[in-house]
């Protein structure tokens, strides 16, 4: 088994699963489906596109104003969004690939909670990893994590509102895998979430990575109908469900001052 960069610089899709488990006051824990694009973003801006949509209409489909301010491709896209964020917060080695980890969008719709950004140095080298968060309420923060390391955690304070049954206190922990085991690649960011108490969430992603072909494109589209959809459905039954099990529900706070945490 190999642990950090990917042996190939191309589009893939990653089939695998959402978990999330709240330890307390009341214990709540599901799990399902999911797939998700992993992209190495500066071969694809010097490459022509390939079967996946690149900002333009189709059954699932990447757009660069998903990301970041918002910039489209005649602007230089998420790519250049990434850059200058970094080199505002003192990071200009971050030359090499930059892979994207995230949700695409489904039948022309999308919502993406959680996206990674991992920034590499020319020589292949881990140099740093941006964390992308939306809000149900249309907000966005970045948080910096600035030389990680594959399989090692890394912290970061919360500020951010996400979930109105958890408020700003505490911090997260993240741990990032992406591994290579008898020819297959997998990759897994789990995302812990610590208040006074100890350990309140527990969430996870993962999923096998495959190139993007017609066979894959198909089976995401036809093996998880309407997932962003039903990703926003689901957020809302959960919520449904903590309600009811009396969890505290929490007003949200005014949006950080910085868009970004490191």
């Amino acid at each position: 088994m190999t642990t950090g960069t990917p042996r190939t610089a191309e589009p893939l899709l990653g089939f695998g699963q959402v978990r999330h488990t709240r330890l307390r006051p009341a214990r709540h824990a599901f799990a399902y489906p999911t797939f998700f694009l992993m992209l190495p973003l500066r071969t694809l801006q010097a490459q022509a596109p390939g079967l996946l949509a690149m900002n333009r209409r189709g059954a699932i489909s990447f757009h660069d104003a998903d990301h970041g301010d918002g910039r489209g491709p005649e602007q230089g896209g998420a790519l250049a969004w990434l850059d200058d964020l970094l080199r505002a917060e003192g990071i200009t080695d971050a030359t090499g690939e930059a892979w994207l980890h995230c949700y695409p969008r489904v039948l022309g719709y999308t919502f993406k909670p959680v996206s990674f950004w991992y920034c590499h140095r020319a020589d292949g080298s881990l140099r740093a990893i941006v964390v992308e968060v939306n809000n149900t309420f249309g907000e966005r923060h970045c948080y910096l994590l600035d030389a990680p390391r594959y399989g090692a955690e890394q912290r970061a304070r919360k500020v951010f509102h996400v979930s109105p049954f958890c408020d700003l206190s505490g911090g997260y922990r993240f741990r990032f895998l992406r591994t290579v085991h008898g020819g297959e690649e997998r990759t897994v960011v789990r995302i812990d979430h610590d208040d006074a108490q100890g350990p309140l969430l527990q969430t996870s992603v993962s999923g096998t990575l495959e190139p993007i072909t017609r066979a894959t494109l198909r089976h995401a589209l036809w093996g998880y109908p309407a997932m962003t959809l039903a990703l926003i459905a689901r957020i809302h039954w959960q919520a449904l469900r903590l309600w009811t099990k009396r969890v505290r529900f929490h007003r949200k706070p005014e949006t950080p001052a910085s868009f970004v945490t490191r």
